[in-house]
């Protein structure tokens, strides 16, 4: 090689390293908007209880979350969603707000309560209506596309009263009521529906672990007054995929046509590594993956439920009748991914494995169990090393070639079917009062800047991923943690609601009108 191609090559060299970032200890790339296809959804994500407010309001009823929320000791700080961010007051400021983002989509949820007050058995509440209905027609007003998600955690507390809620197949009925009530109201604006958010997510939360209404468990997961953890997280995730089959039939039956909208289920996704190289590992995150994301998604497009479940839970998992199988094989017209994290997996099969929860947030002491998977996650490996930076909700970690990896794995299983990206975001742990922590926003650009890296490689790999949602606009409700975890774009004060743009409002911005922030040149287009 002469000298003038060995500075041709050192030039090149330096321009390649001068257009990455480095994280997790090697190269990353730089991100530009127009790495994505034309037509991607770039926007922001809500849900209804997280943020409206106004919850005895206009007609609308107690949900299982306000119920909850008031009940001593629930939350961080005696925190609840009375208020939240006065979403219900302050839409057209939120509104505004992302219009001003540059954001061509906006995924929220519809308040099951605030819109049937008492379900079946009473009347649609029309102030509840109305309200969404101005929510819609405001969004299309700026541009954005409305994506809604019909039930996202929060419904009636009439249910969980009368019949158990999930628990009872009545839900499905219910399910298939409100659905049907908010395709009328709305399709006709309305092009993408996603029906439930997290069902396997929420069965372990609520009848697993029992920390999230309505509080049910049993050892060794925990010592609730009522609840079976063998038992009862698989009867919700079924009645969860049924509820969706029949919701979807109708839709597809008597309003796609007409309506030319999509329709789909979102799940919680975290995507899982062997702790180590062994065969046993290496089975284990196969497991995990069954146990936490195509125990969902499986049905949904082959029909029936993962067979390591089957193998595993034997007689204590429901089996689809033929008729059940053809009503909710392909019953999903994309799969949405709400992805953070990724965590590493231990074997529980072919040897007892011991957690501590104060070493191991993601500890449940139900390892050893097959409602579990007989298997261990954890974000440390053997000799302690985390897999990447831990976010400020305890079992998040950063670990962005775990995003390409989960679309590449759902790409292969389900056929390259559409994806959407239904939420995704850094969480930081902020107690303080008056402004948020700058070096933590910092954290959260460099965050989203990777996750969107991973995600544009996935897509140039072939994966038919058609868009992204920053979870979240605000900082708002986290549910049990109250307001003490932040993941929005914008700090909201909590005694006079302003909504004030952190750095990461601005970089988010520039990211979507393909701008540079701080004079980072993004690299080129591929």
């Amino acid at each position: 090689m002469n000298y003038s191609s060995f500075i041709f090559l050192l030039l090149i060299f330096q321009h390649v390293c001068a257009n990455k970032i480095i994280v997790n200890n090697g190269l990353e790339e730089e991100v530009k908007r127009s790495e994505f296809p034309n037509g991607f959804l770039f926007g922001t994500a809500s849900s209804a209880y997280q943020i409206e407010g106004a919850y005895n309001e206009d007609g609308k009823s107690l949900s299982n979350w306000d119920v909850f929320s008031h009940i001593n000791g629930s939350i961080i700080n005696g925190a609840n969603g009375d208020i939240a961010n006065d979403h219900y007051h302050r839409y057209l400021e939120d509104i505004d707000i992302m219009a001003s983002l540059g954001v061509n989509a906006y995924r929220f949820s519809i308040s099951w309560s605030r819109i049937l007050p008492r379900g079946k058995s009473g009347q649609v509440n029309s102030a509840g209506i109305k309200f969404y209905h101005n929510i819609i027609d405001n969004l299309l007003l700026k541009g954005i596309t409305p994506f809604v998600t019909i039930h996202h955690s929060d419904y009636p507390q009439e249910f969980e009263d009368r019949f158990g809620a999930w628990l009872s197949p009545l839900m499905q009925e219910e399910f298939v009521h409100f659905a049907e009530v908010c395709f009328k109201s709305f399709g006709n604006r309305v092009k993408y529906w996603a029906t439930i958010n997290e069902p396997k997510l929420f069965a372990e939360l609520s009848y697993t672990n029992g920390l999230y209404p309505p509080l049910h468990c049993s050892p060794p997961f925990g010592n609730c007054s009522s609840g079976n953890s063998d038992i009862e997280p698989i009867l919700i995730v079924h009645n969860s995929i049924l509820a969706h089959a029949k919701a979807v039939k109708i839709y597809r039956d008597h309003f796609q046509v007409e309506q030319g909208g999509m329709i789909g289920m979102v799940e919680s996704a975290y995507m899982y590594k062997p702790m180590t190289n062994s065969e046993a590992d290496k089975k284990a995150a196969t497991r995990a993956l069954a146990n936490h994301l195509t125990w969902v998604l499986d049905p949904l497009v082959h029909g029936d439920y993962p067979i390591e479940l089957q193998h595993y839970l034997g007689k204590n998992l429901p089996r689809f009748s033929s008729e059940e199988k053809l009503l909710i094989t392909n019953s999903t017209d994309f799969i949405g991914l709400n992805h953070y994290s990724t965590l590493l997996v231990k074997d529980c099969l072919h040897s007892n494995c011991t957690c501590i929860h104060d070493n191991n947030p993601t500890c449940t002491h139900g390892e050893n169990r097959a409602i579990s998977g007989f298997l261990l996650t954890t974000g440390q490996n053997k000799n302690g090393v985390f897999i990447g930076e831990e976010m400020g909700i305890p079992g998040l970690y950063v670990f962005p070639p775990g995003m390409e990896e989960l679309v590449d794995y759902v790409k292969k299983r389900y056929n390259n079917i559409p994806i959407y990206v239904t939420e995704n975001g850094y969480g930081s742990e902020e107690y303080q009062d008056g402004g948020y922590d700058m070096d933590q926003d910092m954290k959260r650009i460099k965050y989203h800047k990777t996750y969107l890296a991973s995600l544009a490689r996935s897509i140039r790999n072939g994966a038919d991923v058609r868009g992204y949602f920053v979870w979240s606009l605000l900082d708002n409700f986290e549910w049990r943690f109250g307001y003490t975890v932040k993941f929005g774009l914008y700090y909201v004060d909590p005694i006079s609601m302003d909504r004030s743009p952190k750095k990461s409002a601005h970089w988010f911005g520039d990211f979507l009108t393909n701008t540079t922030l701080n004079n980072i040149q993004a690299k080129s287009s591929i």
